[in-house]
């Protein structure tokens, strides 16, 4: 039994304990709706590719020349803006991304000419370059490591496929096939969305939970994990310190990352910049339907942030073998992914059922994607933005490369030909994951992060 005074000191302490604040939420929140709002942005432009034949009788090949000025710039400053949120934080950073690629999409709708559009995309993918980067160290800074691949898989993926998913139903069905906007006035409403995003990441987020006046010391205390997230020290890291922290096994390591990146991404330009145009130009859809059956990929791509983020850590949790668990995921999610596609081609010639199963092939394709996001935060450390953005970077040359020669297959050899490229990168994708090693570190912790995590 309990005595009085030791029951009335515990009925105390349980009155003055605050509550844990909610404010890691609200910085989810931010997260979700600049992924959302990237792709939302991003993906628009595949929607105005049709108009474009239309109005300047451009082919596919030019068409593909516009795509590669929005990597060109998007490879050119993932790792120097990375570096610069690792050094001075995400809020400076990510907000004068949001307004750089806000300014971006709002030039797409004032040219007059394919010369100015080349200019338009290339600062949309300046804007756009390294804001997964600031996310995921913001996953780092704001949540414990045993919740954190889920929502990167919610921030990155799930927001981002919805984004995209939006850039059909609100663009093309929406704005320009229901309310009748012409292209350009569709794009001015998406910029104002842009302005709100950037005025509220500023006004509402900081860089650490320390550093937000709204966070309490409970909440602080409940987010914070060891070495990711315990005090100044991994706030911040200097340039100096990010270099001379280098492990050579983790540079060869990083090395089969980039490979599997940037086969994923050449693999996901299909999605992103030519399905639109190919429901217009061979089954002859519209906007209004273009736009809904359009999205059936990109919904697939949505659920897969939610289970690939939930694949990963129940798997880590079943078998505690961390290496095995984010690579078994993401090698079973693309070799499904390949052969589904080159099944699929069976019913190439009925748009509705071919979408269906492209929702299968993203669905599988990109559950992976959240393995991707573990394994980088796993590997970068303390210069998780860093590490990030040069996986991009490097990535970004196969975002270049791709839409030329995606144009050139279809000018000169057919769509077909372009589904079953894409299947074969997507093997080889899987067979990149026997490779991956998510627990060999690129940048060594220092001593005082050692004695953290003991």
């Amino acid at each position: 039994m309990v005595p009085a005074s030791a029951a009335g000191y515990i009925r105390v302490m349980s009155t003055t304990t605050p509550r844990p604040t909610n404010i890691r939420w609200l910085v989810f929140g931010l997260a979700s709706s600049t992924s959302w709002l990237l792709y939302l942005h991003r993906y628009a432009f595949a929607l105005i590719k049709p108009k474009l034949v239309e109005e300047w009788q451009l082919n596919e090949e030019q068409l593909g020349a516009l795509d590669s000025a929005f990597f060109i710039t998007y490879s050119l400053f993932q790792l120097p803006l990375g570096i610069a949120a690792d050094v001075w934080g995400v809020r400076l950073v990510l907000t004068a991304m949001i307004v750089v690629w806000t300014l971006g999409l709002a030039m797409h709708a004032g040219v007059t000419s394919s010369g100015q559009l080349w200019y338009a995309r290339a600062t949309l993918g300046l804007g756009q370059s390294a804001v997964y980067a600031a996310l995921t160290r913001i996953s780092r800074q704001w949540f414990p490591r045993s919740i954190r691949t889920t929502l990167q898989g919610l921030v990155n993926v799930l927001a981002g496929r919805i984004g995209g998913l939006s850039a059909n139903l609100l663009f093309s069905t929406l704005l320009i096939g229901t309310l009748g906007l012409d292209w350009r006035n569709a794009t001015y409403v998406l910029t104002g969305l842009g302005v709100v995003l950037a005025v509220s990441m500023w006004l509402l987020f900081r860089n650490s939970p320390p550093e937000h006046a709204w966070t309490n010391s409970a909440e602080m205390a409940l987010i914070a994990d060891a070495a990711d997230n315990a005090g100044p020290a991994a706030a911040t890291l200097s340039i100096r310190q990010m270099f001379a922290s280098l492990d050579t096994r983790g540079l060869v390591n990083l090395l089969a990352i980039n490979v599997q990146t940037m086969l994923s991404t050449i693999a996901d330009n299909i999605y992103s910049n030519w399905i639109p145009l190919f429901l217009w130009s061979v089954h002859g859809l519209k906007d209004r339907e273009m736009g809904l059956i359009g999205a059936l990929p990109l919904l697939g791509g949505a659920v897969a942030g939610v289970l690939g983020g939930m694949l990963n850590d129940l798997c880590l949790r079943w078998t505690g073998n961390r290496r095995w668990s984010r690579s078994g995921v993401a090698l079973v999610g693309k070799s499904l992914a390949a052969g589904l596609l080159l099944v699929g081609l069976i019913w190439y010639e009925s748009p509705y059922v071919f979408c269906v199963v492209l929702f299968f092939v993203k669905l599988f394709g990109d559950w992976s994607l959240t393995t991707m996001t573990g394994v980088i935060t796993d590997v970068g450390g303390r210069a998780t933005a860093s590490v990030y953005a040069f996986n991009n970077a490097l990535a970004a040359v196969g975002s270049i490369v791709a839409p030329p020669v995606i144009g050139y297959l279809v000018r000169h050899h057919g769509w077909p030909t372009v589904f079953i490229a894409v299947a074969v990168t997507y093997a080889l994708c899987a067979l990149s994951w026997l490779v991956i090693d998510c627990t060999i570190p690129l940048v060594r912790e220092s001593s005082s992060d050692d004695k953290a995590t003991a």
